[in-house]
């Protein structure tokens, strides 16, 4: 082959991918190429048609695994290359691929204009299987091209239209309750301003409320929109488009996310999320959390059951905690010999609006340090073995 590769000059070939089901699995595909083969799928058919090599480029080291696995066109794919083994036309190499603006969809016997096609519909120069192209319109994708008529999207790209539908709204902020003045002789507890008796505070808080996803920011312009989506319908943008600069990757089932151009990131799975960490992990949100569960949520820590793996929670200075239950119970339980312990350097207020009931399994005791005021509106009553009153 004294014409290998090049040698005396190539011979050049543009053609269409018709098989892609290569049995060496080595990316090859078949190819019929204009000038070399007829359309005519009687006289060759597409199992006859030669397997082409796929040039990969520079940045894939395309040996052992490593590198960009050269699997990215399908049946009805334009390429251009040329045959390794000159004149004799058999051994093709593919160097790229073709973008172009089709004229017939697969199986079609007209264009638009009414051109015709083939009688029976079917030939070669596409894709036997009948999938590409699917439109007969730029091959670039729609999320590059952002077709636009009188400044609006004329013709949005399926995944934009149901990202855009399925943006979440009014989602409920935890919204707590204000607390009412508990009566008391030591004086009362105003809406969220002060505790009597020891001047301390309840700090108001953002309270209730809904917030919204934000919608994506996609305003794309050709040519600044870089977009890879795959036959199956993942995709992944890098978008430079000024004023509108984006990353974002999703996948066919709708998860994915996305960065918009001042940053802010919107991630979104469509079923289970689950994150493994073998190590330590660290969270610093240095502005505010806001968190909405719709269903339950459990936390179980310490699962090796060793000593100092505590849960801790410290809120700084000025804060408050509070828990609110709307309906339903508060359960602090301290099981397998376990204290609990409470400690209020200021006071400790208490209000209950039914009964207060107390079971203590050995003794009780109370030290009060200053006087003691007991204010009982109906019956007192103290029963012991012995009651001891000094």
């Amino acid at each position: 082959m004294k014409n290998f590769m090049g040698k005396d000059g190539f011979t050049w070939f543009v053609g269409v991918v018709e098989d892609r089901q290569d049995p060496k699995t080595l990316g090859r595909v078949r190819v019929r190429c204009l000038g070399y083969h007829t359309e005519d799928l009687d006289r060759i058919p597409t199992a006859d048609l030669p397997w082409a090599h796929v040039m990969n480029p520079i940045t894939s080291a395309t040996v052992s695994g490593v590198g960009q696995t050269p699997l990215g066109m399908v049946e009805g794919t334009w390429v251009v290359g040329f045959f390794t083994d000159g004149e004799e036309a058999q051994l093709p190499m593919i160097m790229g691929t073709l973008p172009g603006v089709p004229a017939f969809l697969p199986g079609k016997t007209t264009d638009e204009y009414g051109r015709s096609r083939s009688a029976s519909g079917q030939a070669g120069f596409e894709d036997p299987l009948g999938n590409f192209p699917k439109y007969t319109e730029t091959d670039v994708n729609r999320l590059a091209v952002n077709e636009k008529t009188d400044g609006a999207e004329s013709n949005p790209h399926s995944s934009l239209t149901l990202r855009r539908a399925d943006v979440d709204t009014g989602v409920s902020v935890a919204d707590i309750d204000e607390i009412t003045s508990i009566a008391g002789q030591t004086g009362t507890v105003d809406q969220r301003t002060g505790i009597a008796g020891s001047g301390s505070s309840i700090i108001n808080a953002d309270l209730g409320g809904t917030w919204d996803e934000p919608e994506t920011t996609y305003n794309a312009s050709y040519p600044k929109n870089h977009v890879y989506e795959s036959e199956g319908g993942h995709i992944r943008e890098y978008d430079d488009t000024e004023g509108a600069k984006r990353i974002h990757e999703r996948h066919a089932s709708g998860s994915g996310y996305e960065i918009d151009n001042d940053g802010t990131k919107i991630t979104r799975v469509k079923k289970d999320n689950y994150t493994i960490i073998t190590a330590d992990d660290y969270v610093h949100i240095q502005g505010d959390a806001r968190q909405t569960i719709d269903k339950g949520l459990r936390v179980f820590m310490n699962t090796k059951q060793e000593a100092g793996n505590n849960y801790n929670i410290e809120v700084g200075a000025n804060a408050n905690v509070t828990v609110q239950v709307n309906k339903g119970n508060i359960n602090l339980l301290a099981l397998g010999d376990s204290d609990i312990n409470l400690k209020a350097t200021a006071d400790l207020n208490v209000e209950v609006g039914k009964n207060f009931n107390v079971t203590v399994g050995g003794n009780a005791s109370e030290t009060v340090n200053g006087k003691k005021d007991e204010f009982v509106t109906g019956n007192n009553t103290k029963t012991g073995a012995r009651i001891d009153l000094n």
